[in-house]
């Protein structure tokens, strides 16, 4: 008998997990009751971050799932009682998603469009749609569409003041991940503020109050607060923006780190190319320096949703973007260029991010034949666009310029500081927990690889002698440069960084 009551005693102990609404259904509670998530956090020990996962489609467990639990049926019996809807209905209107990519976009609306095998609910009014626009249905001509016309762009919706956060608009329909089924992405909320470049120069201001004129001081202030800036400005940039900022995604294996402090199994393509042999006799080498490379790298093919795994020789789908397992082809020109997947020394398939790939697709196509195509194994994409960092990008970078035009070295480090910091801490970094994106991380910075890479070509095609190439901005020619590049310290230009004599 003692062996039956052990047993009754572990089953005893084994309680039934606490069952939790849909995600979607979790923030509409929240939303409903005007609690923000630092309000849920706080009440149930946790971090507003952590709030935001679970609204994203991840679940908690143990004690802290039942206190979830319960908080959520006490405010849907609370709405049950009012008469108030804890869902929203099939036929409320959609979000503010358009209906195509603008005609500027720079991938082409062409690229963006799919047509679907078989019609899927429309993001926009939820009737059948034939196409799928950026990895959404969608209907392409508002006669098909049964939604409200968008609101003119002279006149956006009015955003919420920070704080608590306000009740869900009674016209929200459901976010098209959940219309497919699946899980909606987590939205960052956005903060009241100025003109994105405003937002820049009234810090740099108050930097400067603050510290009575210091520049030196000011500087190391906005520096040091350059990340919760950065995020703060991409909020205010993407107000009105075509696609929600899903800042806290799944992620597979191959973008978590195998140790605490070892790297994923992600390869860059940094480039660390010398030249072996140079022409004979003496030559005067000019290092090139690459201005604002992460800056012009926000504009890549990021993509919005969770990764979707495919595989079994699926091929590369442009309207899509992630990280690829591949098997490069051999490269026969590291007696003049640097290998495009960078200077890797273990043999096989490894995995490589959207930039590598296309460039490597690229090199292997009719325009250049440097190559044979590589041999795409597995991927884990999800729609793309090459726009959605955009209006961040030319923020960041009018301010340089502004900058740059009025001397104020002040601003020009903030902002260098707001890019380079913004794209190292989106991977697993203690320093910023309100994105996590280690699979844009990567993109960007190979993107930077990549357009380095590019400026290596043009000075060879360009009859320089390209003598080195190193990580993201640093280029060593021999030959009569500034006939190939412009000279000056904007993002599309290079300036000198160093002159030496060599052979």
């Amino acid at each position: 008998m003692s062996d039956f009551d052990a047993i009754d005693s572990l089953l005893a102990s084994v309680t039934p997990e606490t069952e939790l609404p849909e995600p979607h259904v979790r923030r509409e509670l929240r939303e409903q009751a005007r609690l923000s998530k630092v309000q849920v956090a706080r009440a149930l020990g946790v971090s507003a971050s952590t709030v935001a996962a679970w609204e994203a489609g991840r679940d908690p467990a143990g004690e802290t799932r039942t206190r979830y639990g319960y908080l959520l049926e006490g405010l849907a019996a609370k709405f049950a009682e009012a008469g108030e809807p804890s869902d929203p209905e099939p036929d409320e209107p959609a979000p503010d998603v358009e209906e195509a990519p603008p005609a500027d976009d720079p991938s082409g609306a062409d690229d963006d469009v799919e047509t679907l095998a078989t019609p899927e609910p429309c993001v926009l009014c939820g009737e059948p749609a034939a196409l799928r626009v950026a990895g959404f249905p969608q209907h392409l001509d508002p006669a098909d569409c049964g939604s409200p016309a968008p609101a003119p762009a002279s006149a956006p919706a009015p955003e919420p003041e920070a704080g608590p956060e306000a009740p869900a608009r009674p016209d929200r329909r459901p976010h098209p991940a959940t219309a497919k089924g699946g899980r909606p992405p987590a939205r960052r909320a956005h903060r009241s503020a100025d003109e994105p470049v405003g937002l820049i120069g009234a810090a740099v201001r108050a930097a400067l109050a603050d510290h009575g004129g210091d520049v030196a001081a000011a500087t190391a202030a906005l520096v040091k607060k350059a990340i919760p800036d950065a995020m703060a400005l991409l909020d205010a940039t993407r107000k009105g923006g075509r696609y929600d900022v899903i800042a806290h995604p799944w992620m597979p294996d191959v973008l978590k780190k195998q140790t605490s402090r070892g790297a994923d199994q992600v390869w860059e393509a940094r480039p660390k190319w010398a030249r072996a042999e140079l022409p004979s006799g003496e030559h005067e080498v000019t290092a090139l320096d690459i201005n604002g490379a992460y800056l012009s790298a926000l504009k890549t093919h990021l993509p919005l949703g969770q990764l979707e795994h495919s595989a079994g020789g699926v091929g590369h789908d442009r309207r899509r973007a992630g990280v690829h397992l591949i098997t490069p082809a051999h490269w026969d020109h590291e007696d003049v260029l640097p290998n495009p997947i960078g200077q890797r020394d273990e043999p096989g398939p490894l995995w490589v991010t959207e930039p590598t790939l296309r460039l490597l697709q690229r090199l292997s196509g009719p325009k250049y034949g440097l190559c044979d195509p590589p041999e795409i194994h597995e991927s884990y994409t999800s729609g793309a666009t090459e726009g959605l960092l955009e209006k961040f990008r030319v923020a960041l970078k009018d301010a340089r310029d502004t900058a740059i035009a009025e001397d104020d070295e002040v601003t020009l480090e903030y902002v260098k500081a707001m890019y380079s910091k913004f794209v190292s801490t989106m991977g697993e970094s203690n320093y910023n927990r309100e994105m996590y994106r280690p699979d844009w991380m990567h993109l960007i910075r190979s993107q930077a690889f990549a357009n380095l890479w590019m400026k290596a070509l043009k000075a060879h095609d360009e009859g320089l002698t390209v003598v080195r190439a190193m990580g993201t901005d640093e280029l060593h020619v021999i030959g009569d440069w500034r006939k190939v590049f412009p000279e000056g310290r904007g993002v599309s230009e290079v300036k000198v960084k160093d002159v030496y004599d060599a052979g």
